[in-house]
């Protein structure tokens, strides 16, 4: 795989690409990947944050990966390099799969990639993404949005959780679990969760206290029904109060929240373990199979059998 430079490398962005694919982590038991920077030319490339790098690799690079990854790109009001678009068409022409942090969506714009699909950018250029572009549905407000053979996602934080989707995707959620624990981020957020709340934590330090405990207690009984008065009980809050705060710090609403924990433990128990359909369904929270189906195939498009005969992990 790659990371794709121009005249300028966008650095923390660029470290995201690098923290998730360019790193041997074997010694965790973490997939290893033939990692490469390229650009327009190799040599040193100066980056937004005052330094350079050494990028190591031409454009011809590209035509050896089969994930082809964009890191921010700064020069938002220069043409799209030609060797960049022929390089950026072929890849996506023989099956790979391109992945972009924040303004690296103009790029792949730029390159005809993203007409007629949707994608995601940094909120602050998605409306100049959608007016240069017209030809792209710019969703202005997720986190990541994966069409095709496109993942496009909005600003630094959001990459790491673009990255992790294509980990959790190829090689289970306990590896992409694993690799989230080691680099100390959230497991998994929702592609469609939102980018930014207007209120980061809850005004009271009280209220943000009872919320994580409130978490913490719905994580440990997920197999239990949970309703959000149940939960707004717990923390001492009427319903529409504490939906109202939840969605403020976590950017995503309770429901929401709930079945993606629950998702979450049916991979972990699906790629981990062999009891039945039924008994993970029962476990994770879901009450019957037919209902885990349902949610699995609807956010991972695949059911459950064939998630775990694509992630089984072996014991021993």
């Amino acid at each position: 795989m790659v990371a794709l430079v121009g005249g300028r490398a966008a650095a923390f962005e660029l470290g995201v690409v690098c923290q998730v694919f360019g790193l041997d982590r074997s010694d965790d038991g973490l997939p290893v990947y033939d990692f490469a920077v390229c650009g327009t030319r190799p040599g040193a490339v100066p980056t937004t944050s005052g330094f350079d790098i050494h990028v190591g690799h031409g454009v011809d690079r590209v035509a050896a990966a089969d994930l082809v990854t964009v890191p921010a790109w700064p020069e938002l009001d220069l043409p799209t390099p030609p060797p960049l678009v022929d390089a950026l068409r072929a890849a996506v022409a023989r099956g790979a799969q391109v992945l972009s942090v924040c303004t690296g969506a103009f790029l792949l714009a730029g390159a005809g990639l993203l007409d007629g699909r949707r994608a995601a950018t940094h909120w602050q250029f998605a409306d100049r993404l959608a007016r240069r572009h017209p030809r792209v549905q710019v969703d202005r407000g997720v986190l990541y949005v994966e069409d095709g053979p496109v993942l496009t996602s909005a600003g630094a934080s959001a990459g790491i959780d673009a990255c992790l989707h294509l980990v959790r995707r190829e090689h289970g959620a306990a590896t992409a679990n694993a690799l989230a624990r080691r680099m100390v981020v959230p497991a998994h957020r929702s592609g469609g969760q939102a980018q930014y709340v207007e209120m980061p934590v809850p005004s009271l330090p009280a209220a943000g206290d009872a919320l994580a405990d409130v978490i913490d207690w719905a994580q440990a009984r997920l197999d239990q029904p949970l309703t959000v008065p149940t939960l707004a009980a717990r923390a001492l809050m009427s319903p529409r109060t504490f939906a109202r705060r939840f969605t403020a710090a976590t950017g995503t609403t309770p429901h929401r929240w709930l079945l993606d924990q629950r998702l979450q433990l049916a991979e972990e128990l699906l790629e981990r373990t062999d009891l039945l359909v039924d008994t993970v369904a029962t476990r994770a929270g879901f009450g019957s199979a037919d209902a885990l189906r349902h949610h699995f195939a609807a956010r991972r498009g695949v059911g459950p059998t064939t998630h775990r005969r694509t992630f089984r992990s072996d014991p021993g």
